[in-house]
């Protein structure tokens, strides 16, 4: 798995107005910001985003992902 294709995996999935995946292909990090995180807490966003990849978690494709996630008005408060 590159960050492409993880990248590719979780758009895929989520309708993301920011992503950005980077990491050494076995551990990774993300930031992901989208709408669909309205009202949602934090470990439901991470659950939302761990959907999109499937099995890829448990068949350790996927070994580690750590994100921040946003929803598109805390991103743009964001001093990014």
């Amino acid at each position: 798995m590159n960050a492409e294709q993880l990248q590719a995996l979780i758009a895929a999935g989520l309708d993301c107005t920011h992503l950005e995946v980077f990491g050494d292909g076995r551990h990774w990090n993300a930031v992901v910001v989208s709408e669909v995180f309205a009202g949602m807490r934090p470990i439901a966003r991470h659950q939302r985003v761990y959907a999109t990849l499937g099995q890829k978690m448990h068949t350790d494709e996927v070994h580690a992902l750590s994100m921040k996630t946003f929803t598109p008005a805390e991103w743009a408060a964001q001093a990014h």
